[in-house]
Formats: structure tokens, sequence, C-alpha cells
């Protein structure tokens, strides 16, 4: 399974060039529903795993954006709570007031779902160019939507962690610097496991670990 992700995260990103088909076809816009709803779903059974390995824009920030990016951690104000939340419902607002104003149109729906991955996409591109490439994962509203799916209790405690051999751990913190999250990996320790809602599962932390202190389970 670990090998199937892999090779959909390293292809993936190409099916973002649905945006030049939008330009000419619309209704291609349509196909964004796929990717506004699957972080979400999948949050319940495997938490963010889908922003880590099978979301177009997560594998184009790994893969292309990743090779200019300068690699810079995001000011603070961005990653708190407030901002996350003020962000999804100016969006998912703003975008919905589109739908309504599109009447059931489809080329007017295609539209305004086409227009807003073009939007999302540029700020993508700006922020991961300036800070880091998955700097976009942070404030995806989508994304946050899933990492509250994912935080809940039951969910949490279903799915598989990162999680710590607390005897070979040197803390060196060399997790917390490589995670494309900025999560405090190290701080979870203690825990034993790394309950961080917005955990990507994308596994960088346990390949980096040069003691081999990190496993999913």
């Amino acid at each position: 399974m670990a090998a199937f992700k892999e090779r959909v995260h390293q292809w993936v990103w190409i099916i973002l060039f649905f945006i030049i088909a939008g330009w000419f076809y619309p209704p291609a816009g349509l196909l964004t529903i796929i990717c506004m709803l699957a972080p979400v779903v999948v949050a319940f059974l495997k938490g963010r795993v889908w922003c880590g390995f099978f979301c177009p824009r997560g594998s184009f920030n790994d893969l292309v954006l990743a090779k200019w990016s300068r690699r810079r951690p995001l000011p603070g104000f961005l990653t708190a709570t407030w901002f996350r939340l003020t962000f999804l419902i100016l969006l998912l607002g703003a975008f919905t007031i589109q739908i309504i104003l599109a009447q059931r149109n489809p080329v007017a729906v295609g539209t305004a779902f086409w227009r807003m991955i073009c939007i999302t996409t540029g700020l993508t591109i700006l922020l991961g160019t300036v800070y880091h490439q998955r700097s976009w994962c942070r404030i995806c509203p989508m994304g946050t939507l899933a990492g509250y799916a994912a935080g809940l209790r039951p969910v949490g405690n279903r799915i598989q962690q990162v999680s710590f051999k607390k005897d070979r751990c040197l803390d060196c913190k060399l997790c917390n610097k490589i995670c494309p999250l900025a999560i405090p990996v190290h701080t979870f320790k203690a825990a034993g496991r790394v309950n961080d809602p917005d955990c990507l599962k994308c596994q960088a932390c346990i390949h980096s670990c040069p003691q081999k202190a990190l496993y999913l389970a």
C-alpha cells in the first residue's frame, strides 16, 4: 500500500492541467468537487492521508514547486486557528455566493469551481515560492476541515499515527525540521504518538530519522 501511495503521489499532480481545460470548457471545473470532498471524507477513515499522497496540488507542491521554494516557515499568524477559520469562512462564503448566483447553470457553476481552483493554485504557488512548498496545506480550507475530522477523538484513536521508539530517540529534533507542515514532532515523544490532526502521514520524519526511532502504527 505504501508503494502504491508513493506512485500516485509522484504523478497525480498532472491532473492540475485540467485548469487549462476549464478555460475552454468551464464545466470541467466541476472535477474540483472530488478534491474538495475527498480530503474530509478520507480524514474520517485515515486522517489527512489524502492531502499527503493523493491531492494533485499537494503532489505539485512536493514534486514541482519544491524545486524553487525558499523553504522558509510561514509567519505565525498564518498558522493560527483564528486565521485558518477566518480564511475558511471567507473563501467558502465567496464560493457559495458564486454558486447561488450561477442559478444551476452548468457553465456558470463550472466557471465558479474553475475560478476558485485558479485563485487557490495561484496562492499555492505564491506562498510555496516565498515560504515552504507545502505552505498552502497549512491554510487550505478543506485541509482545515480534514484536520478537524481527523482530530475527533474516535477517529484519532483509530487511525495510524507516527509513533516513537523512545529508547532510540536522541532528541536531535530533525523530525521537527523536516516536517512539511512544521509540526513539532519531537514534542509528542512523551505521549508516544504524534496526535496532531494536521499530520499528513507523509512519513518524511520517519524516513529522515537517523536512529529509526519513528514508525507508523
